[in-house]
């Protein structure tokens, strides 16, 4: 992967770096007490990239993204953002941070409130042009108070946008959206990333990193696991996958040739299953108990969501809290 970028600027007419990374951690640890939220995480990220950082809840993302942001200071290792450190980027709009629990002022309208926020930004965005990219025009006149758990989240993404970052950091972007306001969220973003931005989003929606993300980074323990394209992580699970509808997973998953099953993401009235014998399972679906119960089967390769359980998964490794009297 290139760590390279020709010199351009912003669509403000700033000047952007040349010939860094986007985003670099090397050897970054960090503790708390007892507990290592970072374990020597190495991470580079190159200019124009849209990457999903997965992992499972104490992996080591929001911390690493606090970093990346000047929120957190690294105990050990070295964290450059297109080749500054974080504090500045983050000052000079190098880099935009959406939070998914971001304080809004909800007494505010969403004009007002972006128009003292836009004042302090060192190469603002034009307010319009950052309404028209994060899709609330239609908002700018609404009290923040009365915006939806989406509409909200919308806004936290413009107030990302405001000071034209080359750098895009986007936590649980969608969180509180149904999936018409995700697919809409994601469609606007795709415009965003034309623009030749970096975005790096941290997700727990896997069917969103599948199909929106150019790379796929998974974190666990502080470091990274696995880290390509969802088709070569997809790759480390063999076998096929099986989704139906018109029975539980409880009785799928006792069906000969099933590893497990469990709802499916995307649609919870489905059941999907990872399958070690497809045939053999298929064969016991269609001739046993359940056979006139299931409808609109599909088999096909596992995914990310196959691949990531299997890459995170604890049954057989060993605990990496930090012992007693560490440095942090």
């Amino acid at each position: 992967m290139s760590t390279t970028t020709a010199t351009g600027t912003t669509a403000s007419g700033t000047p952007t770096p040349a010939r860094h990374a986007a985003i670099s951690l090397r050897g970054v640890r960090k503790t708390y007490g007892r507990i290592c939220a970072l374990d020597g995480l190495d991470l580079e990220i190159g200019a124009g990239e849209i990457v999903a950082l997965l992992g499972p809840n104490g992996a080591g993302k929001s911390t690493a993204m606090e970093m990346m942001v000047g929120l957190a200071t690294a105990d050990a290792g070295q964290v450059r953002i297109l080749g500054t450190d974080p504090v500045t980027a983050t000052r000079t709009g190098l880099i935009g941070t959406m939070l998914q629990s971001g304080a809004l002022l909800p007494d505010q309208s969403v004009r007002s409130m972006l128009r003292m926020l836009h004042a302090l930004q060192a190469h603002p965005m034009p307010l319009e042009t950052v309404a028209e990219q994060a899709d609330i025009t239609d908002l700018l006149t609404r009290r923040i108070g009365a915006l939806s758990g989406g509409q909200a989240q919308r806004v936290r993404f413009a107030i990302a946008l405001l000071g034209d970052p080359q750098v895009l950091l986007l936590d649980e972007p969608t969180v509180g959206m149904d999936i018409g306001a995700r697919r809409a969220f994601w469609d606007q973003m795709r415009e965003v990333a034309a623009t030749g931005r970096t975005i790096v989003f941290a997700t727990h929606h896997l069917d969103e990193a599948e199909r929106e993300a150019r790379r796929v980074i998974v974190m666990d323990r502080g470091r990274v696991v696995a880290d390509g394209t969802v088709p070569e992580i997809s790759a480390v699970v063999g076998g096929r996958v099986i989704t139906l509808r018109g029975a539980d997973a409880a009785a799928v998953a006792a069906l000969p040739g099933v590893e497990s099953a469990g709802a499916d993401e995307t649609d919870p009235e489905r059941v999907r299953a990872l399958c070690s014998d497809s045939d053999a399972a298929l064969a016991a679906l269609f001739t046993g108990g359940l056979a006139g119960e299931v409808h609109e089967v599909l088999v096909s390769a596992p995914g990310l969501e196959e691949a990531f359980l299997r890459i995170t998964d604890h049954s057989d490794q060993t605990d990496t809290t930090v012992p007693d009297g560490a440095d942090r």
